[in-house]
């Protein structure tokens, strides 16, 4: 699933092709894909893009006042072609969900959205305002955002008794992080997954708050200025434990561990983050002895 960094690289990638074109035309092939019908999709065509930009993992086309809003969800991407085809696209086959057409000059281009597999969660939205699409009205802080500093999660986190690892990735609580870049934090923060938020002192909280700018700092540094057929490879090149279940820890050497959920799963670092303890699977409720 494509998380903050990636966002805003694509985001960033968007805006600087897409501003000054014209929305030719939009074909939606997917059924499941469009959220919204007020205002139609067929009112984006023959307007001008003014920007593209981000909300969390939401990105945000806006056509002259009208915002064509897209989530990728877990299996959702995008690919660009340049030079508009044309070709009109049949409904329900394949793995295209929705192909934007756009024209003007150098700018011209297809852009489609993309979502393998056989669940389908891609989400697009025609809105007179970002805010209206209820998955960006209820985001928590961005982490780059002037108000996010340690007091501001320290108080996000004095009133969760949720694990550490569900906080970071609720979108409610904190915008953009994902189950991967989730793993890299708090490995960088030597924090359980399974510590109770509101469990950590100043030390780990602070810990925590340095972790979250480092690895998303970094990682925005590193997709910045990529197309988007690069920046899966850009994500995954850098993880020091997510995907990594059974390779060394580049920081201690000892075994990167796993846990596993009903449709997802967790990485860490015993050494790092447990004090040695294995974690409990989805099968046990405590820890391994």
């Amino acid at each position: 699933m494509p998380e903050l960094p990636e966002v805003a690289a694509l985001a960033d990638f968007l805006d600087a092709r897409l501003r000054g074109s014209s929305l030719a035309k939009v074909q939606i092939v997917s059924f499941a894909v469009l959220k919204t019908a007020d205002p139609p999709v067929s009112a984006l065509e023959g307007r001008t893009v003014t920007g593209v930009g981000r909300h969390g993992k939401f990105v945000d086309l806006d056509a002259g006042g009208l915002h064509l809003v897209f989530h990728l969800a877990r299996a959702g991407w995008v690919r660009v072609t340049d030079a508009p085809t044309g070709a009109v696209l049949k409904k329900g086959g394949g793995h295209i969900a929705a192909r934007l057409s756009f024209s003007g000059g150098d700018r011209a281009l297809d852009l489609d959205l993309t979502e393998a597999g056989t669940k389908k969660s891609l989400a697009m939205y025609v809105v007179r305002d970002p805010a209206d699409v209820p998955g960006i009205a209820a985001l928590g802080p961005d982490p780059f955002s002037p108000g996010f500093d340690v007091d501001a999660l320290a108080g996000i986190l004095a009133g969760s008794s949720q694990q550490i690892k569900g906080v970071l990735r609720s979108q409610g609580v904190i915008a953009g992080i994902g189950n991967a870049y989730s793993d890299e934090i708090l490995h960088a923060a030597k924090t359980s997954p399974f510590a109770i938020a509101s469990s950590l002192d100043r030390a780990a909280v602070e810990r925590l708050y340095d972790a979250i700018h480092d690895i998303l700092g970094t990682a925005l540094a590193e997709a910045a200025g990529k197309p988007p057929s690069e920046l899966k490879d850009a994500k995954r090149s850098h993880m020091r434990v997510h995907g990594r279940t059974g390779e060394a820890c580049p920081v201690c050497g000892d075994t990167v561990r796993e846990v596993s959920f009903a449709d997802t799963a967790l990485q860490y670092c015993p050494s790092c983050q447990t004090k040695g303890k294995i974690l409990a699977d989805r099968r046990t409720s405590r820890f391994l002895k």
